[in-house]
């Protein structure tokens, strides 16, 4: 997808194209992997977008009316945000959604003005705005493979350079065993779930060393839902897999907005990784260096010695 750049960012890339020089955040290892594939950097690139986060969704409870005739129920169901329904936070993972993809086409908008193929060692950032509400930030190296055609000239659905946030030295292996990246990949989820009597039980004091199965049973369908997520986003780029680095989870607690002195606890895991596709067969070989081998054999040391 191409993203129409600010004009700020038009700028500076004119001025890069201008001055026939480069910048990167590559490692000297990094920036000697890429080159040992064949590829070479052609610049930083960059994506932001500020984002207001308004309606979030979840302000009712998940489970705090399914009484036992007293106001709460014996088991409350865990909601997760790709369900919908009124107690869900849909509307915040999908601006979440949103915002990442807005920062990340800008990146890659960036990519292809440089001439770029694709976008190494993406890192993917969040961080508050001071006039308000939350920036989300994409930046990585651009890198092109030179005498190769333009991306909009290769073959296939893909048409845009490849994001990745691999290092350096981990897209060079993925390239020697005959693997690309396709793309950046996420699966976003946010869990809820009320404290209902058997969670209760479980957490007072005096009960002991015991596993307290709510809990368990919202942290376990939040992270496969966000699994779920990263699955159809790999399949959306027609990738065979997904390399995952990394999967952050974050848990708190909030008072129930139904239920006075009740408390509900929310999960958010967040799945971020490279989708990967096959682009050969078998891997590509190198020259192996020669390997010397010493006989133990002392009859064959003498001959080899005398024929020296």
């Amino acid at each position: 997808m191409s993203e129409e750049l600010p004009a700020v960012a038009e700028a500076r890339m004119a001025e890069i194209r201008r001055s026939g020089t480069w910048a990167s955040a590559l490692t000297s290892d990094e920036f000697a992997a890429i080159r040992s594939t064949g590829f070479e950097p052609v610049g930083q690139v960059l994506g932001a977008a500020v984002y207001n986060i308004g309606y979030t969704g979840g302000y009712s409870c998940p489970g705090a009316w399914g009484s036992w005739g007293y106001g709460m129920p014996a088991r409350s169901p865990t909601q997760v945000s790709s369900r919908g329904g009124y107690s869900s936070f849909a509307p915040l993972v999908q601006a979440m959604y949103a915002a990442r993809h807005k920062a990340i086409d800008r990146m890659v908008t960036e990519c292809g003005e440089l001439g770029g193929h694709g976008v190494v060692g993406v890192r993917l950032t969040i961080g508050s705005f001071p006039a308000g509400g939350l920036e989300f930030r994409a930046i990585g190296t651009a890198i092109r493979a030179p005498g190769s055609p333009p991306v909009s000239r290769w073959p296939g659905r893909n048409k845009t350079p490849f994001t990745s946030d691999l290092s350096g030295q981990d897209f060079a292996k993925l390239i020697t065993k005959g693997w690309v990246p396709a793309g950046l990949v996420l699966g976003i989820s946010i869990g809820s779930r009320h404290d209902d009597w058997a969670t209760i039980g479980q957490t007072r004091w005096g009960s002991g060393n015991a596993e307290v199965t709510g809990w368990t049973e919202l942290v376990n369908e939040t992270r496969h839902d966000s699994r779920r997520q990263l699955e159809r986003d790999v399949t959306r780029l027609g990738a065979e897999g997904v390399v995952i680095a990394d999967m952050e989870i974050r848990v708190r607690e909030r008072e129930c907005p139904m239920q006075e002195g009740r408390r509900d606890h929310i999960v958010e895991v967040t799945s971020i990784g490279t989708a990967i596709a096959r682009f050969a067969r078998a891997e590509q070989r190198h020259g192996a260096p020669t390997l010397a081998i010493m006989s133990l054999d002392p009859q064959r040391r003498q001959a080899s010695r005398i024929r020296i």
